[in-house]
């Protein structure tokens, strides 16, 4: 399909951490359907170029980079309003960035509880705010990347399973304070990636077990769900799709 054929061609997405991983994905995806796209990263700079150069050498001037660090207050207006500086528009934004690691009660740092609750549910929350009024200039679009631990809590990541249950509240009442113009919704997956930290073979195939399909996802799978709640969604707004291979089916 040329580019003039695309449905998507001349809109613009802002994805935050983007540079690796199922952020990554999510641009790949977008970016071949015509869109053109803001990446946000905080430190992973080589990867970031990397993607942008990949992208690039397909559209050029499709690309921008922004840096920024989402536990800053002044983060969410300075990249929403760098966005706008480069593209003049903004269409949807992917509140995918997030920070991930055990916190067990007995052990936890009040460092901790700040950077799981900003990454997770605080950053989006502004980021949303602060775009709002391009978003409904474009009659856009927000997607969280919520996480199945949002209803079901991981043992050992009580923080996170906290954000995370807050962030699938945020999709549904920015769903109701930004209708008609803005669309709201979440994807919340399950056994996509491993973690970055390790995990055990054994609590690999323990959890690949209790899913239905009895099989890892992929970033793909995410990203293919992005791509249809921006693209033919048209009447959903305030839901969450879930992503897992029917691990949440299981007892």
């Amino acid at each position: 399909m040329s580019e003039s054929q695309q449905p998507l061609t001349g809109k613009v997405a802002l994805i935050t951490g983007a540079a690796h991983r199922i952020g990554a994905q999510i641009a790949r995806t977008l970016h071949s359907s015509g869109m053109n796209l803001a990446l946000h990263y905080r430190s992973s700079v080589e990867a970031a170029q990397a993607l942008e150069q990949e992208l690039e050498e397909i559209r050029p001037n499709s690309i921008t980079l922004l840096q920024a660090d989402l536990n800053q207050t002044d983060s969410p207006p300075k990249l929403i309003n760098a966005v706008s500086a480069h593209f003049g528009r903004l269409d949807l934004l992917v509140n995918n960035a997030s920070s991930f690691y055990p916190t067990p009660i007995g052990t936890v740092q009040a460092a901790q509880w700040e950077d799981l609750i900003t990454t997770n549910m605080k950053a989006p929350f502004f980021l949303s705010q602060a775009a709002a009024s391009l978003l409904q200039e474009s009659q856009g679009c927000i997607i969280n990347l919520v996480d199945i631990h949002a209803e079901r809590p991981l043992k050992g990541h009580p923080i996170y399973s906290m954000a995370k249950a807050g962030n699938a509240m945020m999709v549904k009442s920015l769903a109701q304070e930004l209708g008609p113009e803005i669309r709201v919704n979440g994807i919340a997956p399950g056994a996509i990636l491993w973690p970055e930290q390790a995990c055990i073979q054994d609590k690999q195939e323990e959890i690949l077990s209790r899913t239905t399909l009895k099989r890892m996802g992929t970033p793909s799978d995410i990203a293919k769900t992005v791509l249809f709640l921006f693209k033919d969604a048209h009447y959903t707004t305030g839901q969450i799709i879930t992503v897992d291979g029917g691990r949440t089916l299981q007892q």
